[in-house]
């Protein structure tokens, strides 16, 4: 299952007492804000959630897998996400 911005504003609207447009906000505040942080290239750390943060790719030789003809991929900036251990043990199945 997919969970989209319309789910989490709905889940937020329906565990919280907001009305919905209330949550909408919210979900886009704190979206807003984790753009805003990681467009800086400052690291998001949510605690018990996991940490975001923003790598520097080299440029690299690369090729077409339809052509086969080889190229030269850009340098780039990624976004990497490294899950927290609570985060990992409940995914496991590991109670604490």
């Amino acid at each position: 299952m997919t969970l989209t911005k319309a789910d989490l504003v709905q889940k937020v609207y329906q565990n919280h007492n907001l009305t919905k447009a209330q949550a909408a906000e919210a979900v886009e505040a704190f979206l807003r804000i984790s753009k805003n942080c990681l467009e800086q290239g400052e690291d998001l750390l949510v605690s018990g959630f996991g940490k975001f943060n923003v790598k520097e790719k080299n440029s690299r030789r690369g090729r077409n897998p339809q052509t086969g003809q080889e190229l030269i991929l850009d340098a780039r900036k990624v976004v990497t996400f490294k899950p927290s251990g609570i985060l990992r043990d409940r995914i496991n199945g590991a109670t604490k």
